[in-house]
């Protein structure tokens, strides 16, 4: 089992001429991951070796590596994924909510038990982005999460960009409480490190984010779950701001919802 994808926190687009495909301009989960979008933290197992999930969701800005990318307003998101076994493959698109924008994820993932309690993660990503010009990437991306004791997950994502030749680490702490039978809460902090990913000028410390995720299971096969997140821009953002004459501060302040289905 798969603590979440990684897909939701490595996802690269182009905005609207604002960024290309270079190598000092990058926006990104899921991605999930995916980054970083409300994610269900709690070990279980599957019990049907086929399941399709349906999520549809919203988020108030498109916050990825800690950077704002859009200019206005913010983005659906419909995402749909067919697992069978420890195998996923998903298509997810993303369209702008207040200006012409729409991203394609495609992408494959393999989940397994390297030993107990550690799950790991591997998978690839097609990337296309339409706006007001168009960009694309492919990105290889592993995880590795410690699941033994649900009140303190530690994990860590790294994401590989073919078109940037770069690549970025995330390093993050959960930590998972089932308030009732159907509510969880579930706080977080995320520690981002770039490495000519987003820019290739500058290397190291990118953000350090940290949030909270809720998750209500309206039934078995239904969930509703929504997050409020918080991002501090670190060295990598700041000096990138600075070299484009940006003095305002870089900090994010975001949140979303999402539906999901599973059948």
């Amino acid at each position: 089992m798969v603590i979440h994808s990684a897909k939701m926190m490595a996802s690269i687009l182009c905005i609207l001429g604002i960024n290309s495909l270079s190598h000092s301009a990058f926006a990104n989960e899921n991605l999930e991951h995916i980054e970083s979008k409300s994610y269900n933290l709690m070990p279980s197992e599957m019990t049907e070796p086929l399941a399709v999930t349906i999520d549809l969701g919203w988020d108030s800005q498109y916050i990825s590596q800690g950077r704002d990318n859009l200019q206005n307003g913010g983005i659906y998101w419909l995402n749909t994924s067919v697992q069978y076994g420890n195998l996923t493959s998903y298509a997810l698109v993303g369209r702008g909510d207040s200006q012409v924008y729409t991203e394609w994820n495609l992408g494959l993932e393999y989940g397994f038990n390297l030993a107990e309690n550690l799950e790991a993660n591997l998978g690839y990503q097609r990337i296309e982005g339409y706006g007001s010009s168009r960009c694309q990437d492919n990105e290889l991306f592993a995880e590795l999460a410690y699941t033994a004791t649900p009140w303190l997950i530690p994990s860590i994502n790294y994401v590989y960009s073919t078109e940037a030749n770069g690549y970025f680490v995330e390093m993050s702490l959960h930590s998972f409480w089932n308030i009732t039978d159907h509510l969880s809460l579930t706080p977080y902090i995320t520690q981002g490190f770039d490495f000519k990913y987003r820019t290739a000028e500058h290397n190291g410390k990118n953000n350090l984010q940290f949030g909270l995720e809720s998750n209500y299971q309206l039934s078995p096969n239904m969930s509703v779950s929504g997050h409020i997140s918080h991002s501090i821009a670190q060295g990598d953002i700041e000096q990138e701001a600075a070299a484009n004459g940006d003095t305002s501060s870089q900090d994010q302040t975001y949140a979303g919802i999402h539906f999901a289905m599973t059948f």
